[in-house]
């Protein structure tokens, strides 16, 4: 391939991840406000009610000894404070200058107001490394695939973890929130399990099986 044709292949490549990208985010929008009304729909105490009830789906893969890094729950997200509230070793995790995120022991009591404006444990809090994760999401599919703010924030951390050691990475949703099929990036990390308040799912099981059905189409 000359050089004009490789510069125009990269062109072409350039304007797909642009306009994939920007669909993207028109996802996001939807999701978001799809997201808020079915919240905002919820007396108080049924939206209790649902997260207690995923939290009891969640609870028998918290192992004893994990370190269990949860969030603080912003606005119509899912709030993990349920299964948090019982966790012996917890941490949260701040954003750094990289755009990874740092997890530091605490509780959710312990936090205050970050970057955003989002609750994040003191910096001097001490550095751990999770063995398992409650990730937030706008959107989920049955194969780990994830939407989420935009900032790349945990697809960079999953990414790093996965390639020190296992670790479990746990979507948080509504049921409302599932997608057929997300269009992922090359760089989304994608989830072992997601949980809402009617059902556990098993992404890689689903993800092995689809793999087995492609291999057997092609034989």
């Amino acid at each position: 391939m000359d050089q004009v044709a490789r510069q125009a292949q990269a062109a072409r490549q350039d304007q797909a991840a642009r306009q994939a990208q920007a669909a993207r985010q028109v996802l996001r929008k939807h999701a978001r406000a799809a997201r808020r009304a079915h919240v905002a729909g919820l007396a108080v105490q049924v939206r209790r009610a649902l997260e207690e009830a995923l939290a009891a789906r969640v609870r028998p893969l918290l192992v004893g000894g994990a370190v269990v890094a949860s969030y603080a729950a912003m606005a119509s997200e899912v709030d993990p404070e349920p299964i948090a509230r019982d966790i012996e070793t917890l941490c949260f995790p701040r954003v750094t200058t990289s755009g990874s995120l740092s997890f530091h022991l605490s509780r959710a009591d312990d936090l205050s107001p970050g970057r955003h404006g989002i609750l994040e444990p003191s910096a001097t809090a001490p550095l751990v490394t999770p063995s398992l994760l409650f990730v937030p999401l706008l959107l989920f599919d049955r194969r780990g695939g994830r939407l989420g703010q935009g900032g790349g924030h945990y697809d960079r951390t999953l990414r790093a973890l996965r390639s020190a050691g296992p670790v479990l990475a746990i979507g948080l949703a509504w049921d409302m929130q599932e997608a057929d099929a997300l269009p992922l990036a090359p760089w989304d990390e994608r989830l072992d399990f997601v949980a809402t308040p009617t059902r556990l799912l098993r992404c890689r099981s689903d993800r092995e099986a689809a793999a087995a059905k492609s291999l057997g189409d092609v034989r």
